[in-house]
């Protein structure tokens, strides 16, 4: 199997990234696996697509820290590689990671992407569904059921009123962006300053206001979701704890949250299955669902990462099983003359 990685930058990839376990299991299978930078595609006259592609010599590699390291080394293989010859592509960028330094960068994976479906590659997530996930907006979306009552708007005062009608307790946090960033718990004793909140969210965009969620006190519950559902192997769920570390409503690893063991239980499996026929319709082949309490926070479907956490705690190297189910979709379209549709084979 041939395989690419489109990713923000290849210089930035970490060995802890999903991304690179990916990459490093599919190379250990004996497929031929590529890293792209969202920067090193073209379209070039011929009407083909192309790249700057950076792989590593074939072998096993012990673990991805090895992997890594020989990609980023002199011995890495870098080619001008046809996109159209790959084939599973998958879209392993943060747009939101570009929005502000690199605009150009946000959407330009899922374009090409949609290109390169013409000629029969599986493109996962599916571009188009991506398109739809372009911000939080994609979010609302999905049932009322699963997710914390909300507005979306840049007036004050309408953010002022939705705070009143929830008791004073809300989280603000800014339309486009990740990874915690401009993120506020407002409390009753902070509404005298909700303007200057709101003004800090509102300068990147639109504002997102929530109904907090007590049991966010606990952190938050990340389950991955592969073909429309949740990714299960030996009994055991690919999912991860991340509790809030000190004072920080934040429970993002990299905002100072801690990893601890998850236990899914019937709600979560629950919320999964009731988001089950949109990502399946948007052809979401790998999915990150934020669970807090009874409800969503949050879907990722950009380069959800945390497989390396989920194995930590249950012992299952859970890239092989996401590598396998890409085989086996390759396979499909041998099968049919790489003539399927790519939004059906994304979650086949």
């Amino acid at each position: 199997m041939r395989i690419g990685f489109i990713v923000n930058d290849i210089k930035t990839e970490e060995a802890g990234f999903t991304t690179t376990r990916l990459a490093t299991e599919a190379t250990n299978r004996g497929h031929s696996a590529w890293i792209i930078g969202v920067g090193d595609l073209a379209y070039d006259p011929d009407e083909h697509i192309r790249a700057r592609a950076f792989s590593v010599k074939p072998k096993k590699y012990k673990t991805s820290a090895v992997f890594l390291e020989e990609l980023h080394g002199k011995n890495a293989v870098q080619e001008r590689i046809t996109v159209d010859d790959l084939d599973v592509l998958m879209l392993r960028n943060v747009p939101s990671d570009d929005f502000i330094k690199r605009p150009w960068a946000a959407t330009i994976a899922a374009e090409f992407g949609r290109l390169a479906m013409r000629h029969g590659v599986i493109v996962v997530n599916d571009p188009n569904g991506l398109a739809k996930a372009s911000s939080k907006m994609y979010f609302q979306l999905f049932p009322e059921e699963v997710r914390p009552r909300t507005i979306i708007t840049r007036d004050n005062n309408e953010i002022k009123e939705f705070a009143k009608e929830e008791g004073g307790n809300i989280v603000l946090k800014p339309l486009q962006g990740s990874g915690g960033a401009s993120v506020f718990l407002v409390r009753p004793d902070d509404v005298p300053n909700l303007n200057q909140m709101i003004d800090a969210v509102s300068r990147d965009g639109f504002v997102i206001a929530q109904r907090y969620l007590p049991a966010a006190a606990d952190g938050d519950m990340r389950l991955f979701v592969m073909n429309g559902r949740p990714l299960r192997v030996k009994g055991k769920y690919a999912a991860f704890r991340r509790v809030r570390s000190g004072g920080d409503m934040r429970s993002n690893i990299h905002a100072g949250g801690k990893l601890a063991l998850a236990e899914v239980d019937d709600v979560a499996l629950r919320i999964a299955e009731i988001v089950r026929p949109k990502l399946v319709q948007d052809g979401m082949f790998l999915v990150g669902l934020d669970v807090v309490g009874d409800k969503l926070m949050e879907i990722n479907v950009f380069s959800p990462g945390g497989l390396g956490s989920a194995q930590k705690f249950t012992n299952i190297n859970f890239s092989r099983y996401v590598i396998e189910a890409l085989e086996r979709k390759a396979d499909y379209m041998k099968f049919y003359g790489r003539n399927f549709d790519n939004v059906d084979m994304c979650t086949l």
